[in-house]
């Protein structure tokens, strides 16, 4: 199989804006070709308690589980969830100023857009 371009985003936590500190907890991939919009992610509680040690860990964790359900346009998503595959990724991709934030888009080219989530995930977030 042909590789294929895709874009793709880091999902960061960042419990106090004004310090700029974050820390990585999941990736969004979108390959237009092949109609795949994902998001990986997971939250490193013991490293969110040694930077924000008051920070709320489980509705940060609705909140990433939200982006999920954005980027897979399940039913819990509500009308965004039923916007097609780039209008989500570009949603996903918004600037914003909250606890979570996304890094700048970056591209790449790949056969197995799967598999590419899982290798950027392991790379960004994983500890």
């Amino acid at each position: 199989m042909a590789p294929d371009p895709f874009q793709y985003l880091v999902l960061r936590v960042v419990p106090r804006v004004e310090r700029e500190e974050f820390l990585n907890a999941g990736v969004v991939l979108f390959c237009r070709a092949q109609g795949f919009l994902a998001a990986r992610v997971g939250l490193d509680r013991g490293a969110l308690a040694a930077l924000a040690p008051h920070a709320d860990a489980e509705a940060i964790i609705r909140a990433l589980e939200a982006l999920v359900a954005v980027a897979a346009g399940t039913a819990e998503a509500g009308a965004l969830g039923r916007l097609d595959l780039s209008e989500r990724f570009h949603w996903l991709a918004a600037p914003s100023s909250t606890v979570l934030q996304r890094s700048s888009v970056h591209s790449g080219v790949c056969a197995d857009p799967a598999a590419t989530l899982e290798r950027l995930f392991a790379a960004t977030v994983s500890r």
